[in-house]
């Protein structure tokens, strides 16, 4: 075939293949001729269109965003104190209510028993107490027995006790916890019920005595315990006669007078 016929074969081939109905090229899928196409059907599902979500907002700052109001703490009380002795030495030992008893894990307790001949007592434990584990150690607790020899005594006559069981920082305290130890104080020697007292240092003469030590040397104190009196005298520190020997005459002239009327 060729020549001046070929352009009216192909003409007359399209147009047999046109009659039989063949009109479109196809692959090798079947398709469905006679489904009408989805574009122009309503109830045909439509494809929404995909919105991106929006990005996350910035956080503000933790000193901008709004903070909860705290639950009120329910204050609490004051400590209730044993009034029995042996169970307040016990509770002394032990309880985490104990006043002057947070400052150290290692609590240094008092020696002796109720109604001694003389009560020493002194404000808080020294540092070398505090690291001996006992009141009045070392060349101060050596000092402080030559003292009471000379005045016809001994230590183990006597209470020893400190006013807190552990030492505070710098061996100062005051506001809330100075108040909790003076309630302390006074239900201590109401139930140690000494027949004397001796203040050891300017810091536990100040808080019994409303005094300072400077005023109070060579003078018989008279603490009030239960509508009675307590004949009490104030001696500076072991350790600050150690220091300043010139102290030891009026340490001295204080301690004679526990000896009166014996």
């Amino acid at each position: 075939m060729g020549g001046q016929y070929s352009a009216k074969l192909a003409e007359s081939i399209s147009d047999w293949w046109s009659l039989a109905g063949v009109d479109a090229l196809v692959g090798e899928e079947p398709a469905g001729w006679l489904v009408l196409p989805p574009a122009n059907d309503a109830a045909a599902p439509r494809h929404k269109p995909t919105i991106a979500p929006e990005p996350e907002a910035t956080p503000l700052p933790a000193i901008l965003q709004r903070q909860e109001a705290p639950q009120p703490v329910e204050a609490k009380g004051p400590v209730v104190f044993p009034d029995a002795w042996d169970e307040f030495q016990h509770w002394l030992a032990t309880s985490d209510d104990v006043p002057g008893s947070q400052w150290d894990a290692r609590r240094i307790l008092p020696v002796g028993q109720t109604a001694a001949p003389l009560m020493l007592l002194t404000a808080w434990p020294e540092i070398e107490d505090q690291r001996d584990g006992a009141l009045l150690t070392g060349a101060a607790g050596q000092l402080l027995d030559a003292m009471l020899r000379a005045i016809g005594t001994t230590r183990d006559a006597c209470y020893v006790a400190s006013l807190a069981v552990t030492r505070p920082a710098g061996g100062r305290c005051d506001g809330a916890e100075a108040a909790e130890l003076d309630r302390l104080l006074w239900h201590h020697l109401r139930l140690a019920n000494p027949k004397r007292l001796l203040l050891i240092g300017s810091d536990i003469v100040r808080i019994a005595a409303a005094s300072e030590l400077p005023e109070s040397r060579g003078k018989l104190l008279n603490i009030n315990q239960d509508g009675g009196k307590v004949e009490t005298v104030a001696v500076a520190h072991p350790a600050m006669l150690l220091a300043r020997p010139a102290q030891k005459a009026a340490a001295w002239d204080s301690l004679k007078l526990l000896n009166r009327g014996r």
